[in-house]
């Protein structure tokens, strides 16, 4: 149905909605879950209404989110069951490899796992709840909150960064020494190697003669 002129959403079952990425930052989900904590009743219904999951319409009918995995991931973990959908498309017409195709033009998957390597799109978690664990996604984002760089439309943007980090950042420092290793990436995100990334804040380099 169409509100008010807005794009298309119905009501939806977070419990049934399917990844379109196979990890999240725990310490982000856990982050989301502090601010939700701290809103009060109102603020919540408010924040629910204004907060719409984007969906792609898939094979079987499934509804597959494309964004906001960490915010609907800490809202079931608190016991939020249902949320507003906006339909960006619908592909239930397709064969599930069409869909895929069709999917991953649209840079609306990202198949890879805490590793960083790519992985079938049939290894996807087919729930919110078997999203696993990537300590650089999670670097990334509070990176991000620091300033190292800006925030980015650009489609899984904070993964590429979490990619660049897992490259740079030695994970035995990630694991024992959080604060350190966002210092770490800060200076590793104003770097001229990064400049290729989206939000990249730091400053371009010229040689005169």
């Amino acid at each position: 149905m169409t509100i008010g002129g807005r794009p298309d959403l119905v009501v939806g079952k977070l419990s049934a909605l399917h990844p379109t990425q196979m990890t999240v930052g725990r310490r982000e989900v856990a982050l989301k879950r502090r601010e939700w904590n701290a809103l009060k009743d109102k603020e919540r219904k408010q924040l629910l209404k204004q907060h719409w999951f984007p969906v792609v319409i898939g094979p079987r009918h499934r509804h597959y989110i494309v964004d906001h995995h960490h915010f609907g991931l800490a809202l079931q973990e608190e016991g939020v069951k249902t949320v507003w959908l906006m339909e960006l498309k619908d592909l239930s017409w397709l064969k599930p490899r069409q869909f895929w195709g069709a999917m991953e033009f649209s840079q609306w998957v990202h198949p890879y796992g805490a590793d960083g390597k790519r992985r079938d799109f049939d290894a996807l978690p087919s729930r919110l709840q078997e999203l696993l664990d990537d300590p650089y996604r999670s670097l990334a984002g509070e990176v991000r909150r620091a300033g190292g760089f800006a925030k980015d439309i650009t489609p899984y943007s904070e993964f590429l960064w979490a990619a660049y980090f897992r490259q740079n950042v030695p994970r035995a420092l990630l694991n024992k020494d959080f604060k350190r290793a966002v210092r770490t990436a800060i200076e590793l995100a104003h770097d001229q190697d990064a400049r290729y990334l989206p939000g990249w804040a730091g400053i371009i380099k010229t040689t005169y003669r």
